[in-house]
């Protein structure tokens, strides 16, 4: 840390600070800004190594249930022993990385505090699993948020009628449902919980890449060469941009104001591609992307669609209403300015005329 606080006092004071000989002590303040520095530093390095020990005291023994703690010792491992229970023979296999946990990301998940065989059948506590097992019922989000006060701002069912119409529909997609983008075992709230717009929205875009990015994804859902996300995109202006703070529901999902994320995505044809419809002051970013911000039009600054502006300048939609007041009036000053400039030089050409018609 030695080093880098010296580089610090250098850059403040423009001195060489390897030379302490040449340093001219003129204020006070010239040395309480370098200290300053350096006991924040040393803070937020003590603070760093705190929390890297309380992570590594966390045990996940506390987190999770012994009885599922007995699946993750192979579903959090890339090998794993199975044990031929006639002939006793051990083989190390491969786990596959969609059959994989993560123990953190799954006890800190929103199911985090539920037992595996919660939603699992019990014949998976047999090892190794019987293939009766993969015939079970899989549950899906409404055999549990069906019902109960608690699910109501949720609008589950409103959720799963969008989603029947949707192109990820069983009906165009086989085998396609809540699971392949929302993972039961990491899945968290973002949109409402999460601060930041920026995250939601790399978030968000990763479940769409998991597939429209991942060929090996893409394939097994359905029979059709991977599009190209950057040509398919091409004709989108600053596209880099527009992928890091839109999402992709934001233009290819249909807006319904009962739920928080869309879930009726549309075919591509019908996607967004008019730029007025988001880079106005009725921005649809209103209902979609900044729906969970949006409290007021316009706040006492005098800007419209002000939760916007805490977090993106979108042209067209973040425009302030006192902006334009004095644009329009210094443009109107302008054409005014211009109308008597041009109408001073007439009378002058018109006086200089006349005198030297008198001449």
């Amino acid at each position: 840390m030695l080093p880098a606080t010296i580089g610090i006092i250098s850059l403040i004071h423009g001195i060489d600070m390897t030379k302490p000989a040449k340093i001219k002590l003129t204020g006070l303040l010239r040395w309480i800004i370098p200290l300053f520095v350096l006991g924040a530093a040393w803070v937020y390095s003590t603070a760093s190594q705190l929390n890297d020990a309380y992570v590594n005291d966390v045990n996940i023994e506390d987190l999770i249930d012994a009885e599922s703690l007995e699946c993750l010792d192979c579903h959090s491992a890339i090998r794993y022993n199975l044990e031929n229970p006639y002939t006793g023979e051990v083989v190390s296999m491969k786990m596959y990385e969609e059959l994989r946990i993560d123990p953190m990301e799954y006890a800190s998940s929103t199911h985090g505090s539920f037992a595996c065989t919660d939603c699992h059948s019990f014949e998976y506590e047999i090892h190794p699993h019987p293939i009766e097992a993969k015939f079970d019922y899989e549950y899906t989000c409404l055999d549990c948020h069906s019902a109960g006060e608690q699910f109501a701002q949720f609008n589950f069912h409103t959720i799963e009628d969008e989603f029947m119409r949707s192109v990820h529909a069983p009906e165009h997609i086989e085998d396609f449902s809540c699971w392949s983008c929302h993972n039961p075992h990491t899945y968290k709230l973002t949109t409402r919980e999460w601060g930041s717009v920026i995250d939601i929205v790399a978030h968000n875009n990763a479940m769409c890449l998991g597939c429209h990015g991942d060929i090996s994804h893409y394939e097994v859902l359905i029979e059709r060469q991977l599009t190209n996300m950057l040509s398919k995109h091409e004709w989108l202006p600053n596209q880099s941009l527009h992928f890091r703070k839109v999402r992709c529901i934001d233009c290819h999902a249909a807006v319904n104001e009962d739920i928080l994320i869309p879930h009726d995505v549309l075919p591509a044809d019908e996607a967004v591609r008019n730029c007025v419809d988001c880079h106005s002051t009725n921005s649809i970013l209103l209902a979609t992307l900044y729906k969970h911000q949006v409290v007021e039009r316009r706040n006492r600054f005098g800007f419209f669609n002000a939760e916007i502006t805490s977090e993106a300048y979108i042209i067209g939609a973040n425009r302030n209403y006192y902006f334009n007041v004095i644009s329009l009036v210094i443009f109107g000053l302008v054409l005014l300015g211009i109308a008597i400039h041009a109408s001073l030089r007439y009378i002058n050409y018109r006086k200089r005329k006349k005198m030297k018609a008198s001449s």
